[in-house]
């Protein structure tokens, strides 16, 4: 297997997960400073939960976030620390974000990632016992 699998004592994974939020009320204020002070405090929040930033990109009122995270964290669970933290510290640090009533939304998109075709496990499970 590739190094880059996660080993634990019983496990061997590789969990990836694209998420996306947005600003409440689609406001435009993910630019600037605020945009750069954002980048810290997500890899930050990720790395506090055994989570690696694959990729990051913060439009103005939207973020998509791709992370590698251990087998026993749920998606909800991501989440909630991320957009928890993130937004405590950034309207702590940038009072003007302090006239929305909350920094995000409570929704998100989340979508697995593979690095194995959904095509190939099929045949895989199909051809399993044909021997």
């Amino acid at each position: 297997m590739e190094s880059n699998y996660r080993h634990k004592n019983t496990s061997v994974s590789w969990l990836n997960y694209h998420f996306v939020w947005i600003v409440r009320r689609r406001r435009r204020v993910l630019t600037g400073s605020i945009k750069i002070r954002l980048e810290i405090l997500i890899d930050d929040a990720a790395r506090s939960i055994d989570c690696q930033v694959l990729n990051l990109a913060i439009e103005p009122e939207h973020i998509h976030l791709f992370l590698n995270c251990p087998p026993e964290l749920a998606p909800s669970k991501i989440m909630h620390k991320i957009k928890g933290s993130t937004a405590r510290y950034i309207r702590l640090e940038f009072p003007e974000l302090k006239k929305l009533p909350s920094m995000w939304t409570r929704a998100y998109f989340v979508s697995t990632a593979g690095n194995v075709a959904s095509s190939t496990i099929q045949q895989y499970i199909e051809a399993q016992g044909k021997d």
